[in-house]
């Protein structure tokens, strides 16, 4: 066995021809992935990452006019309370 730390173990568990099968003993907190998967996860992170500004133009032309809205209408929960109080 080799010992990463206080808590990973990487263990042989068979050995067959030019094939080596290994365990790994890691707490629950800690993620483990074999190389290809770690990196198809960061490729995939890094994708989502980019956000074409097209898209975070729309959203804040979006946001801005609900802003406007608000501001002419004032906060309805707070009319509604006037009225009822």
């Amino acid at each position: 066995a080799i010992a990463v730390g206080d808590d990973i173990k990487i263990i042989v568990m068979q050995v067959r021809g030019k094939q080596v099968r290994l365990g790994i003993k890691a707490s629950p907190t800690t993620t483990v992935h074999r190389e290809e998967v770690y990196q198809r996860i960061q490729d995939e992170n890094r994708a989502a990452a980019i956000t074409p500004s097209s898209v975070v133009n729309e959203a804040v032309r979006y946001l801005d006019k609900d802003v406007a809205i608000s501001q002419k209408l004032g906060n309805p929960l707070k009319r509604r309370a006037r009225n009822n109080g």
